[in-house]
């Protein structure tokens, strides 16, 4: 059988992935370019168990890829669902300090706001919080009045489209098992047969650590992907006013994790939690689902011990509220005291790719891996806000792979 023969190949089929095609088809029209995924839809893994709210850019460090990317890519995005009619909706949203002691933290987040250039980012107090969420308590709060929801599947099948639309392929059940050279070229064996390609892309997500590892650019193992999984309950439809819009935490600065919020959804949902607790899977979106695979690696990897070791309290309680429903409501109800148990109904769960560092560093940045030769890149590490931030993710990946491909003979 005669291989697949492209310029360039993206392996991964999630909003990144996605995007990262749109955006080199754009800007190199003609080029041969396929992308690739192991499942039978696009955006089967994070793209399509994602929260759908369109962030702003508050949380990362100033002159981060994250704080870069997440307040430039929020506002291409805003101009592609306009230009698409995709709904997306600015609806705001608190960040809300409970007492005194959370003062400095919300501080900080103003701060950084601020420096990464958030539009309308303002500290309020409990009047104005009050007016906005009745149903809350808090002493002060920071209203990001730009920040927004929007459905994140309709978003992904535009950049499918918008690939197809110009000239690109998106192969579904393509999953890659191994990746070698073959002169100037790389050989992509894949489920649907052999696939050759002068430049690579990998944004595979869960598995990107797995992937990478294929080629000699991806040899670095100080990084592992972990997955954390989270759950979230629902508000009863008579109960969706106690959170009109978005109502989140101070979130704990040593974690990524944003803690326990509430989450208007675009179809009128109100979504709560999420926790953040190891998933014995890579793809495993329920407490059942298991991988002994999946798991070895994870325990296997001395970068989760020294984790565990430094973080076991914080470890502990996230399982507590995972399988005793009265804790996860008694972390709402700090917010919301009017809330009850039985307000919540069972919701969908997400599991998180989580880059973790030998060290026990839970990696908060982006973090995009380039060969010398500029052929290969990947993404090792590309958790929230790369929904927000995806299509400025694309542009920076189409300009890293685009340079080194002006001097490379086609395949």
């Amino acid at each position: 059988m005669t291989a697949a023969r492209y310029d360039i190949v993206v392996v991964g089929a999630g909003i990144v992935g996605l995007s990262a095609a749109m955006q080199l088809l754009r800007r190199r029209p003609g080029l041969r370019l396929a992308v690739l995924d192991k499942e039978s839809v696009i955006g089967a893994h994070q793209t399509g168990h994602n929260s759908g709210v369109l962030h702003r850019g508050i949380y990362y460090v100033p002159g981060s890829l994250k704080a870069r990317l997440c307040v430039a890519g929020s506002e291409e995005l805003v101009r592609f669902c306009d230009e698409r009619g995709i709904p997306l909706e600015r609806c705001g949203k608190v960040i809300v300090a409970r007492n005194e002691s959370e003062l400095p933290g919300l501080e900080e987040l103003h701060r950084r706001g601020a420096a990464n250039g958030v539009p309308g980012l303002e500290r309020i107090g409990p009047e104005r919080l009050a007016e906005l969420e009745p149903h809350v308590r808090g002493v002060a709060a920071l209203l990001s009045p730009q920040t927004g929801i929007v459905d994140f599947r309709l978003v992904a099948a535009a950049y499918a489209d918008d690939i197809r639309e110009h000239g690109g392929e998106v192969l579904l059940s393509h999953g890659v098992q191994h990746i070698h050279r073959s002169d100037a070229t790389l050989v992509l064996e894949t489920d649907g047969g052999e696939i050759r390609t002068s430049c690579l892309v990998t944004c595979a997500g869960l598995h990107s650590d797995r992937v990478a590892s294929l080629t000699d650019a991806g040899a670095d193992k100080s990084l592992r992907i972990v997955p954390f999984r989270g759950d979230y309950y629902v508000l009863r439809p008579e109960r969706r006013h106690l959170a009109r819009n978005l109502i989140y935490p101070v979130p704990d600065p040593r974690f990524p994790f944003l803690g326990v919020h509430f989450t208007r959804r675009p179809n009128g949902e109100v979504w709560t939690g999420p926790n953040a607790v190891l998933a014995f899977a890579r793809e495993g979106y329920r407490r059942t689902d298991m991988s002994m695979g999946d798991l070895a690696a994870s325990l296997g990897y001395r970068g989760f011990w020294r984790m565990a070791l430094r973080y076991w309290r914080v470890g502990a309680e996230e399982m507590v509220r995972d399988y005793w429903k009265p804790a996860f409501v008694a972390a709402l109800q700090r917010y919301v005291p009017e809330l009850r148990s039985d307000d919540l109904l069972p919701g969908p769960s997400g599991v998180r790719a989580q880059a973790l560092g030998v060290d026990g560093s839970l990696v908060d940045d982006f973090v995009v891996q380039v060969s010398a030769s500029g052929r290969v890149v990947h993404v090792r590490n590309a958790p929230s806000p790369a929904a927000t931030s995806s299509m400025a993710i694309g542009s920076m990946l189409a300009d890293q792979v685009l340079e080194a491909y002006q001097g490379v003979a086609p395949t």
